[in-house]
């Protein structure tokens, strides 16, 4: 997520696992280098740990930048699609036709952030164009990057990563001597854990320093090593090692490269694994980045792995470290590290076996993706949601060997149009679905009802962007096809898209008659989701031409389907339209009530631009209620998301009469002086703070005058001088720190009490200090207790 311009945050850094050992001098001229430069690119050889330095550097360094954000780029194969994901995990959306990076310029170009772009060695030229344009738009941007080798660009500064400090050959050392050294530090921390008591001593101490020797100080290679020394003794373990060296470089004696050090601990390690161990552990390479226990069952089994086994296989592969167990939304995946993944690819056995695997990977996903649309319309709508947002790298990787794979186009053309709804529409990925599909539609040129489908779909994605020229003549392929063909479910599908666009350039007649057809068209075919859609655009258009009785049956009438399948993300736009249309209409009690409710579902889908459009909403009908100061901060909310965003929220030019009108007519109650302040405050709130005061943790009592507005605190005010008459400015989650600050909990136990991070609650201290105008947490205390004492006088 990409922070406001004043709330600070770590955005989606990982939280560490283990602890981290070492490197003191590489975070100190890390620190320095982005002090002096705006580009620092970490390089070395795979397995020695950049991404685990880079992601304590940017950790260390959240509290210099408004923003700090890691994209991986691990999974990543095409290099069209790096702006896009960068985009993407920031949390920018690519509505515009203009692309991804004009939105990441337009975003970044007003805020410090620290981006951290990881594994960028196999899309180094992308990536070096992609940070070359942003640091270029963006003067406060700051980019750490981790790759093999550098970008190559210019005022790029390149840190070379060395393996940890380990004792040199020949040197006499005793236990409290080794201790110095970080890499005998790493090997002993990691022991201790699979090993209870491991410690160094006089007696494995000579052993210890050798084994971490002959790793050359790889932090991968000594955290592999170490889980062998559950079963074996230090000794025992460099003995091993010491053969396998000599077996990999024929016999020679002299000191092996670092290279083929991780390699030779690898390949040990894989020898050691018994038959249906190894046999998994190289399919599972097949797998871009994690996966679950379903897709191994469906991809890896047979050929020696029955389905019953697999469990107890990954098991032991977790046991000995050569898997990962991650937990996502609750959800349970396993993953290999790069490195690892490296190595497994190239002990499959040879073209046929790596083809049959990506045969059933692709065929796997293409079935989930086909679960997901068949049952997107109905209670399960949020899990599925869920899963795809999860499953994003493979999707990617089977569609990309469709491309590649002769005879497999019309496949990756089918999953392409199968994720238009339940991934790309409900993300507002209107850039990657047109990537695709117009990939998939070039290389599977057949005129099916398939490609009819596709060329409808891409036409969607460019009109709902604005690209007439490219969505235009894509509408009128797509219909042109499906009349050729006669098949009515395409037909009802090109008449809703026909309307769709008629509706976005504002020919509203066009509109009402292409979508009567197309509702008439959709309930023939039974499809749920575009009778939703032809309802809701419907409505919208008779209401624009003046049609209220029949507008609002129709609206009716969608929130009625919705409900009836528990459907919830057409629900909450519906909500939303249907709300800004009774406010039009003067029912502001109603239209409150239901852009609540869509407030609420959008949260749950993370949807912001939802967000920002009810957020909208609610501040028109506040301002209709006299409530000003609530309406401005809800107004700067609005703005701040959609920069965030990459978009304005106001792009609807209605939308954008009503916002000005609604500034206009604040400005005038409140004063220049009064909105610019509140505009300020609703700025500095994350979203999920203006949602949970649109959703009503204020006080109904909150000021309705101008004169009534919060009035912002000195920077030092005494405790007595505090007016406990004015309403809190302090959301219900703020309000609840500050009691606890007050009864002077740390943040550690505050966050124990609340169940939140200790890093949300450190957030919400400085969004509290921020608020009050205060400098410490006494002032806060103070601030609490005058309120209190005001309360029982």
């Amino acid at each position: 997520m990409v922070a406001g311009a004043v709330t600070r945050q770590v955005g989606n850094l990982p939280a560490d696992l283990t602890s981290f050992v070492g490197r003191r001098r590489e975070l100190a001229e890390i620190r320095r280098l982005l002090s002096a430069s705006r580009l620092v690119t970490l390089t070395g050889v795979g397995g020695v740990g950049k991404t685990r330095l880079a992601l304590r550097a940017a950790a260390e360094q959240r509290r210099a930048f408004d923003s700090v954000c890691l994209v991986d780029l691990s999974t990543v194969t095409d290099p069209a699609l790096v702006a896009e994901t960068v985009a993407a995990t920031m949390g920018v959306r690519d509505e515009s036709a203009a692309g991804p990076v004009d939105a990441l310029e337009q975003v970044l170009s007003s805020q410090r952030t620290l981006l951290v772009l990881d594994n960028c060695e196999h899309l180094r030229d992308a990536c070096a164009v992609l940070a070359d344009r942003l640091l270029r738009a963006a003067p406060e941007l700051r980019i750490l990057a981790t790759s093999r080798q550098s970008l190559g660009i210019t005022g790029e500064h390149q840190m070379k990563i060395s393996p940890l400090p380990v004792p040199e050959p020949g040197r006499p050392l005793d236990r409290r001597s080794l201790e110095l050294y970080d890499g005998i530090s790493l090997l002993t921390e990691r022991a201790a854990a699979v090993l209870p008591g491991f410690t160094v001593t006089e007696d494995n101490h000579a052993a210890v320093a050798e084994l971490c020797r002959q790793l050359d100080g790889i932090p991968l290679a000594i955290e592999l090593a170490a889980v062998r020394l559950r079963a074996l003794s230090v000794n025992a373990l460099v003995e091993r090692l010491r053969d396998r060296y000599r077996l990999l470089t024929g016999g020679s004696s002299t000191a092996v490269p670092r290279q083929q050090t991780l390699h030779a601990l690898v390949d040990w390690s894989f020898q050691l694994l018994p038959a249906a161990e190894r046999t998994l552990w190289t399919r599972l390479s097949i797998f871009p980045s994690h996966f679950d226990l379903d897709a191994v069952e469906a991809v890896c089994t047979g050929g020696g792995i029955e389905r019953d086994d697999v469990l107890d296989l990954l098991d032991a592969l977790l046991d000995k470290s050569l898997l990962l167990r991650e937990e996502h939304a609750g959800a349970v995946r396993y993953r290999m590290l790069d490195t690892l993944r490296e190595f497994c690819r190239k002990r499959l056995g040879g073209p046929a076996e790596r083809r049959s695997l990506q045969r059933r990977h692709r065929d796997h996903y293409l079935q989930l993706v086909r679960q997901a649309a068949a049952e997107w319309f109905g209670p399960d709508q949020f899990s599925w949601s869920r899963r795809l947002n999860l499953e994003q790298a493979n999707l990617r990787a089977a569609m990309d060997w469709c491309l590649q794979e002769p005879g497999e186009a019309e496949a990756g053309l089918r999953m392409a149009t199968l994720l238009t709804e339940p991934y790309w529409i409900t993300n507002a990925f209107f850039n990657e679905a047109r990537h695709w599909l117009d990939r998939t539609l070039a290389a599977a040129p057949e005129r099916t009802e398939l490609r009819a489908r596709a060329l409808l779909s891409d036409a969607f994605m460019a009109l709902t962007q604005g690209d007439t020229t490219a969505g235009l003549p894509l509408l009128d392929e797509g219909r042109a096809l499906a009349e050729e063909l006669g098949d009515p479910e395409i037909l009802a599908h090109a008449s809703l898209i026909a309307g769709l666009a008629a509706h976005y350039r504002g020919d509203y007649a066009s509109c009402a008659e292409l979508l009567n057809l197309a509702l008439v068209e959709q309930e023939a075919a039974g499809h749920k989701s575009g009778i939703l859609m032809s309802l809701t655009t419907l409505a919208a258009t008779l209401g624009q031409l003046g049609d209220r009785e029949r507008a609002t049956e129709l609206f009716e009438r969608s929130i009625e389907l919705t409900s009836s399948h528990g459907e919830r993300v057409g629900r909450a736009w519906a909500l939303t339209i249907f709300a800004i249309y009774l406010w039009q209409c003067g029912d502001d009690e109603r239209a409150t009530a239901l852009a609540r409710e869509g407030l609420a579902l959008g949260r749950d889908f993370g949807d912001r631009l939802n967000a920002a459009t009810n957020l909208q909403t609610l501040a028109w009908l506040l301002t209709g209620k006299g409530r000003n100061a609530e309406a401005a901060r809800l107004l700067g909310a609005v703005e701040e998301i959609g920069r965030t965003m990459g978009l304005t929220p106001t792009r609807v030019k209605r939308f954008a009469e009503f916002h000005e009108n609604c500034l206009t007519t604040l400005r005038s109650r409140m004063g220049d002086k009064a909105l610019g302040r509140e505009l300020r405050r609703g700025r500095r709130m994350t979203p999920d703070e203006a949602i949970e005061e649109a959703l009503g943790d204020r006080a109904e009592g909150a000021p309705t005058r101008p004169e009534e507005a919060i009035v912002e605190a000195e920077p030092t005010p005494p405790a007595t001088t505090v007016s406990t008459a004015e309403p809190s400015p302090l959301t219900r989650r703020e309000q609840e720190i500050a009691e606890l600050i007050a009864q002077g909990r740390s943040n550690k136990e505050i966050a124990s009490t609340l169940v939140i991070s200790q890093r949300t609650v450190e957030g919400h201290v400085e969004h509290i200090l921020d608020k009050l105008g205060f400098a410490s947490r006494a002032q806060i205390a103070a601030w609490m207790a005058a309120r209190e004492a005001g309360g029982r006088s």
